[in-house]
């Protein structure tokens, strides 16, 4: 049975993965299954429970793993797009092996559908654990 949460993820998640070219905006990773699914996810960045708005300026495409680590706040993104670790990660390095080489997140083409300031920095004041890496 569809519900109303339902369909607005689906709405959500079809218009995030579209902006951003069903590419992960920390990886670039675009991994499609057999059945022509993106396996990357739409992840809010100011979560549902607080409040955070079903719009693609609250989202980022996030392939799996690093969706996990971005909702438990052990990345987050600088003003500048900046991909931030926290200290509290266990495998810095395998992590960085992962992340886009020059370590900031790519946005998508449309400045329009880039992700609103206010949500990452809230993101980074009630999500982000520890102390970013240098």
């Amino acid at each position: 049975m569809l519900t109303l949460r339902t369909v607005r993820d689906r709405i959500f998640r079809t218009v995030v993965l579209k902006a951003y070219d069903r590419r992960c905006a920390f990886t670039g990773f675009q991994f499609i299954n057999g059945g022509g699914r993106a396996e990357v996810e739409a992840a809010h960045i100011k979560s549902v429970s607080a409040k955070g708005p079903d719009v693609v300026q609250n989202g980022l495409a996030l392939s799996g793993t690093v969706h996990w680590m971005f909702d438990r706040g052990l990345l987050t993104l600088s003003e500048d797009r900046s991909i931030l670790l926290s200290n509290q990660i266990n495998d810095v390095d395998g992590v960085r092996k992962i992340l886009l080489p020059d370590g900031r997140a790519k946005f998508p083409e449309s400045p329009k559908d880039h992700p609103d300031p206010k949500f990452l920095k809230w993101h980074r004041e009630n999500c982000f654990k520890g102390i970013a890496l240098s």
